[in-house]
């Protein structure tokens, strides 16, 4: 029997990269998946039926916040209740920290963090009264302080950290466990977009650095999150797992 047989996920930008990855395999643990991104995405209704047989779209601008919490909480009450959370929404800007106007800064730290505080706290309540519930945050790589030209991305993925820490301690009373995922350089179309002819080079360079000599997929990251938010992991809570092929 699929691990997550009647569990409801909320995934946040899954019609990126890692997101789509994350829509099919928790589809495919049967969960009933609610795939979430922003509001008039092309085609976005039929990617996602396309990737899970139980899916849905729902539209919401993670920079809207106040917008985004009455419509979370209004989901959530509308479906029962939403059993697992995956915060993997992020955008990324790459240009020196005094490039950075205050509103970049903190328009990136909103997206990428504040909003999972938010989906987080309407999401909480019904795991509350469940005694049950999964959070998982998407962390980064970046944190190891080894990357120039991403302040604000950095910033926010260590906002996503503490996130984790502090919640698996407020919410682990109600049987709800808080975890991070750090992924290492994951294969992705924007590899081809920013490095072009370039990309043999930068595949070699990522190569170097893991212990492991193959690039990291979307489905790693997602098979460590379902696995996350499987019975399996009941007792794994305010942990930031790394699946970045040994950097």
């Amino acid at each position: 029997m699929p691990s997550l047989n009647g569990k409801t996920v909320l995934i946040t930008g899954a019609l990126g990269t890692i997101g789509r990855s994350l829509v099919e395999r928790y589809g495919q643990e049967g969960a009933r998946v609610i795939a979430s991104d922003l509001p008039g995405a092309e085609n976005a209704d039929e990617t996602v039926r396309g990737l899970a047989q139980e899916a849905r779209y729902f539209g919401a601008d993670l920079n809207q916040l106040s917008d985004l919490e009455s419509a979370v909480t209004k989901l959530a009450d509308d479906v029962g209740g939403i059993d697992i959370l995956v915060n993997n929404a992020a955008f990324v800007v790459n240009k020196p920290h005094e490039e950075f106007s205050i509103e970049e800064y903190e328009e990136e730290v909103r997206v990428n963090s504040t909003a999972a505080f938010v989906l987080a706290r309407a999401c909480s309540k019904h795991m509350k009264q469940k005694m049950y519930g999964k959070i998982i945050n998407l962390t980064s790589l970046t944190l190891n302080g080894n990357w120039e030209g991403f302040v604000p991305y950095v910033a926010s993925k260590g906002a996503m950290f503490g996130l984790v820490k502090s919640m698996a301690r407020e919410l682990g009373k109600y049987n709800i466990t808080v975890n991070g995922i750090s992924p290492g350089a994951v294969v992705s179309d924007a590899e081809w977009r920013h490095f072009g002819e370039k990309r043999e080079a930068y595949h070699q360079w990522i190569l170097e650095r893991q212990s492991i000599k193959r690039r990291i997929e979307p489905d790693d990251i997602a098979n460590l999150a379902v696995f996350l938010s499987s019975p399996q992991a009941d007792l794994i809570s305010g942990q930031d797992v790394h699946c970045d092929g040994g950097w």
